[in-house]
Parts: structure tokens; C-alpha cells; sequence
């Protein structure tokens, strides 16, 4: 089954400001070059519930989709992703437990349930003992059968940007979309 939301690659550039993380969500056009603008999301620093909210364009004038904790402050909280009218279409979590040595999320939808974790587990250790800049990291989710869902990898710049690449056709673009910012926020890149 696909969904009628599915983007099977896109990508994720992030621009840091003095009180906000700034992401752009850009297609990808058939040669792998940036195309249209998808979505412009704004992540608050130091907020105590972590909230999302992704919109049409960066006026901010039309909320499509965006994703909330379920608790303040708690290390294994879940995070909903809901429409622009704010039903649910999808859920990911971080497993902090998992995460000590090696980051591990788990991402939920409509036919689909998978695990995603750093594909290197040198770069997760080098990541968390080291200041290595630039470091390129890389997530690939998972389901059940060992089918990748997703993948998020992270390019070498200056700025972080991430190819997002979505392999199951029932992953709605908005459940991919909040984890991948989901990914690069919770992480605190």
C-alpha cells in the first residue's frame, strides 16, 4: 500500500539562530539536486515541552503538520506528528536506554513500525567523546522483517543538511519529515 503523502527523497538543511533551530524541507528533484521548497519548521531552544510546527512556506502564515512530546522533560518521551488540523498520522520516540552508546529511535504510522539506530557504531562513539566538526553521521530505520524504512544521512558542510531517503512507500512524507528534524533537534546538533 502506498501513501498518498510519500516523498521518496528530500532534503533537510538546518540554519541556527540565537534562540531557534531553523529547518528548511527541501524535495529532491529527479537528478538529486535541491528543488521546490516543502516545509519551514522552527524549534525553540530551551523549550520544556518540545513542539514542532511545520509550515507551508517561511511566512509561517499556513501550519501543515508538526510534532509534540507527550510529557515535559522526559528522556523517553514519545512525540506525536499530527496533520494541519491536528489528528495523528504517526509517532517516534527516542529508546534513551539504547541511546547510551549508540542513538536508536523508534518511528510508528499507519501499516509501518521501525527502529532506527546510527549506522556506524565508531562514529556514535566518536560523536559522543570527542569535537570532531563535521562529522558525518547516518541513521537507517528499520522494520521487523529487516526491510529499511528510511534512512537520514547526514552531508560534511558547514551547515547541517541531510539527505533523507524514504525506501516504504506507506511512510507519509509528514512522519518522515518530523523525524528527520526530530533526529538532528532531540540530538542537539
Amino acid at each position: 500500500m502506498t501513501t498518498p503523502m510519500h516523498v521518496p527523497q528530500f532534503f533537510v538543511r538546518q540554519k541556527i539562530t540565537m534562540m531557534t533551530n531553523r529547518y528548511d524541507v527541501i524535495a529532491a528533484n529527479p537528478d538529486g539536486s535541491e528543488g521546490q521548497l516543502m516545509a519551514f519548521a522552527e524549534q525553540k531552544k530551551f523549550a520544556f515541552k518540545e513542539q514542532v510546527t511545520f509550515f507551508a512556506d517561511a511566512t509561517k502564515t499556513r501550519p501543515v503538520f508538526g510534532f509534540k512530546a507527550r510529557k515535559k522533560i522526559d528522556l523517553n518521551a514519545g512525540y506525536d506528528v499530527t496533520d494541519e488540523s491536528g489528528q495523528p498520522i504517526g509517532f517516534f520516540r527516542k529508546d534513551f536506554g539504547a541511546s547510551l552508546m549508540r542513538s536508536t529511535f523508534h518511528m510508528e504510522g499507519p501499516g509501518f513500525s521501525a527502529t532506527g539506530q546510527e549506522r556506524s557504531q565508531l562514529v556514535a562513539l566518536l560523536r559522543r567523546f570527542t569535537d570532531v566538526p563535521f562529522l558525518r553521521f547516518h541513521f537507517d530505520f528499520t522494520d521487523q522483517a529487516g526491510n529499511v524504512v528510511m534512512s537520514s544521512e547526514r552531508q560534511g558542510s558547514l551547515r547541517d543538511k541531510y539527505t533523507v531517503t524514504v525506501q516504504d512507500q506507506r511512510v507519509d512524507f509528514r512522519v518522515a519529515a518530523a523525524m528527520a528534524v526530530g533526529l538532528d533537534a532531540l540530538m542537539a546538533r
